[in-house]
């Protein structure tokens, strides 16, 4: 798996439970990325939030509320979270 640079690029994280039936995900967007670095970066977010996670529409969806732990995460890969 590559090393995953930000470069002080800015993501965005949310909630978000629109027709899920009541349960939440926590999105990320804002990643500018080919999809096989966005997978990368979906899989390691999955394993350090120990969650399931999909990459949609250029987004990456973690299940629950992870906003905290991925938020530590993408700072430690020097991405800016807003």
């Amino acid at each position: 798996m590559n090393q995953h640079d930000g470069k002080g690029k800015k993501v965005t994280i949310w909630l978000d439970t629109q027709g899920r039936k009541g349960k939440v995900v926590t999105v990320v967007s804002g990643l500018q990325h080919n999809p096989d670095t966005m997978e990368d970066i979906a899989r390691l977010l999955k394993q350090y939030c120990g969650a399931g996670e999909t990459v949609k529409e250029r987004n990456i969806e973690i299940q629950g509320d992870q906003r905290e732990r991925v938020k530590e995460k993408l700072r430690q890969l020097d991405y800016e979270v807003t």
